[in-house]
């Protein structure tokens, strides 16, 4: 086995088992396995992307109902404006990666909002991501139950103005020969998503 196998493979015994006492056991594996391959896979990305922030383990429990302390996924992040980058994730059933904004706040939100009733920027989101959903990306994201305050119900994006967060994921082939395999997918997932986190950047930047 190798990455990001193995890393699943610590992820679904870690789903099984979200105790300090496998904590304990098995952090070895989940340094070896999972941070330390994944540093690598950023490190020989970020030359064309940008430098990656890998988050941390442990889960922030403060304002959590479950308690369980670890997270059941690593992910990593490359910020290209507030709130917006590319994105990679492993976890216990897949390696994928991606890119759009996540957790915009209220004036970013607004902004996307206003961009996406314009007809010149909303149609060319919405060119890109037929392109990306054409080519096996998932568009995925939170939404409103409806549309949001101000547009009407029938607008003709309405799915796209009642995001909250927009990001579009490919899955990663979990068999990849090396690492060097595994970064090279990561960067051609980011180079198709890049017209996406281009869009999202400026409008989001454009807020602040």
């Amino acid at each position: 086995m190798s990455f990001p196998n193995e890393a699943m493979q610590f992820y679904f015994d870690l789903r099984a088992d979200n105790s300090r006492e496998f904590w304990a056991a098995n952090k070895h594996r989940y340094e070896r396995h999972v941070r330390e391959p994944l540093t690598e896979v950023m490190a020989g990305l970020a030359e064309e992307f940008g430098p990656a922030k890998i988050y941390r383990p442990y889960r922030d429990l403060r304002y959590s109902e479950d308690k369980t302390p670890y997270k059941t996924h690593q992910g990593a992040y490359v910020g290209t404006a507030l709130a917006c980058g590319w994105y990679v994730e492993v976890n216990a059933d897949e390696m994928s990666a991606g890119g759009g904004f996540y957790h915009a706040d209220a004036k970013g939100l607004a902004a996307y909002r206003q961009a996406v009733d314009d007809h010149r920027r909303g149609t060319e989101l919405q060119a890109i991501l037929d392109r990306l959903v054409a080519d096996g990306w998932q568009v995925v994201g939170e939404q409103l139950k409806r549309s949001p305050r101000g547009y009407p119900a029938d607008h003709e994006r309405v799915n796209l103005l009642r995001h909250k967060w927009l990001y579009v994921v490919h899955e990663i082939d979990p068999n990849a020969p090396s690492l060097a395999a595994v970064t090279e997918q990561v960067a051609e997932r980011w180079r198709a998503a890049r017209p996406l986190v281009a869009w999202a950047s400026d409008v989001l930047a454009g807020a602040h």
